[in-house]
């Protein structure tokens, strides 16, 4: 006997088949698992990157492989003409766009009581990329999304969010930043059919946390998988999960922020 749960899991799976979905900063990563994620699921995908073009070209392949069809679109989504081209691209090429994962971001490793490090840079870099690059994305997808009658818009913020540690300030700010224009995003664009949601991720395995703890990222990663009531932490593909059950789930969940850290934060962050 096949579990109700499981079924209702499948035929939501079934109902995204056909679904054409931008997915930005998917050359690696969270990026590129959700890409796959959807590519499995029947989506055809616009893999979006900024320089990475060997990396991207590979996320499209696999996507391919898939059985799903690919395209690429290389551009810094800071700028706001990059998002009107893609989002462009990519019904130019699939003829329509029902799902935005707005998943590209930055961050810089600044020890948090180093004021003086934090520049004016650091912040405008990090608020572009990881706010006001969402919104842009939303804003040239919007009528495209509204027209799907039933679209899906999903953002990775960071449980940095919630609890004011990452791994810097202006990061912990822009994605708070990013969680709260979720909810406002939700309220305008719910009447029109389009759903807007957050994932937050605790610490992602991977390139980003190797590079800001270097040589003990290791025993960083132990350290923090030990503490974590689940024992273990995040990898990209559970991310992508999350994403995917958020957009495959229940169509009355809206400006919302999904935390996905193993339940580190419930033992008062990492």
């Amino acid at each position: 006997m096949v579990d109700p749960w499981a079924r209702a899991a499948i035929v939501n799976a079934m109902l995204i088949k056909g679904k054409v979905a931008i997915v930005t900063g998917a050359s690696r990563g969270v990026g590129a698992a959700t890409a796959l994620s959807l590519a499995r699921q029947g989506c055809s995908v616009l893999v979006n990157y900024a320089q990475s073009s060997e990396a991207a070209a590979a996320v499209c392949a696999q996507v391919e492989a898939c059985g799903g069809q690919a395209a690429l679109f290389q551009g810094d989504v800071s700028e706001d003409a990059v998002c009107r081209g893609m989002v462009e691209a990519a019904v130019e090429e699939f003829g329509r766009l029902d799902i935005l994962v707005n998943n590209a971001g930055t961050t810089e490793f600044i020890p948090a009581d180093d004021f003086e490090a934090v520049n004016d840079e650091v912040w405008s870099r990090l608020m572009d990329v990881n706010v006001k690059a969402a919104f842009q994305c939303v804003r040239a997808a919007r009528p495209h999304l509204e027209a799907a009658g039933s679209a899906e818009i999903v953002s990775v913020a960071s449980v940095a969010a919630f609890t004011g540690r990452g791994s810097c300030i202006p990061y912990c700010a822009s994605k708070g930043a990013l969680v709260t224009m979720t909810k406002s995003l939700a309220r305008v664009l719910g009447p029109k059919g389009v759903r807007v949601n957050a994932v937050a991720p605790g610490f992602i395995k991977g390139d980003w946390l190797r590079r800001g703890v270097g040589e003990n990222y290791d025993s960083f990663v132990a350290e923090k998988e030990a503490e974590a009531p689940l024992q273990t932490s995040c990898s990209p593909e559970d991310v992508a999960d999350a994403i995917l059950g958020l957009i495959t789930g229940s169509d009355l969940v809206t400006g919302e922020s999904l935390t996905v850290d193993a339940g580190h934060t419930l033992g008062g962050g990492w």
